[in-house]
């Protein structure tokens, strides 16, 4: 009896908007809450970045059993941390160029102009990770925006800055959705590849 009661009573339009009404007030309080968490959680993130590390010649030079890390979506070519651009034919099992393959080359600046700018993207970052690049890769680092040091900050050492410099460089897009050249649009340098062009 008391259950039937209490069953009419809650059917009731007032009692039933009542309750729809906490229910939707605590389901935005809730969201909003968990939202300005998100929020600092992500702020926190984006501070805390592990160190970048500028390899040195000796660090890119082969060691017995080592593995590579290379750019693997390449058609025709693939370039390893070490420097080294081959043949997809010419990787061993450890992920690394095989130096004595017949293509293979090291530091290649093969298809690249005088702006840094490449035709084929593998030897885009070869040349990009030349250590003689180094001082005008921190070069580029200093001029980077606020949205470009996010992700720098994602980075772990040139071999990570150079596949992304080469892949999304701002230097060689044209309002943001042509590229100024197309044949040389995998770019690493400090100077866009048009400047010359268009003073």
């Amino acid at each position: 009896m008391f259950y039937a009661a209490l069953l009419r009573f809650i059917r009731r339009p007032l009692v039933l908007g009542i309750i729809f009404a906490s229910s939707l007030t605590y389901c935005i309080v809730s969201f909003l809450k968990e939202g300005t968490n998100k929020s600092m959680i992500y702020q926190d993130v984006s501070m805390q970045h592990k160190p970048f590390v500028w390899r040195t010649l000796q660090e890119h030079n082969e060691t017995v059993d080592i593995e590579c890390r290379n750019s693997v979506q390449g058609r025709a070519l693939i370039v390893d941390d070490r420097g080294y651009v081959c043949e997809r034919t010419g990787i061993g099992k450890n992920g690394c160029c095989i130096i004595e393959a017949e293509d293979t080359s090291r530091y290649s600046c093969q298809s690249c102009n005088e702006d840094h700018c490449c035709i084929i993207y593998e030897y885009c970052v070869s040349c990009c990770l030349d250590p003689k690049q180094r001082n005008m890769l921190q070069v580029v680092l200093s001029k980077l925006t606020v949205e470009e040091h996010v992700l720098v900050h994602s980075l772990a050492d040139d071999y990570e800055l150079c596949l992304t410099k080469c892949r999304t460089s701002s230097h060689s897009v044209l309002h943001e959705n042509s590229y100024k050249d197309p044949g040389h649009k995998h770019c690493f340098g400090s100077t866009p590849a048009e400047t010359k062009m268009e003073s």
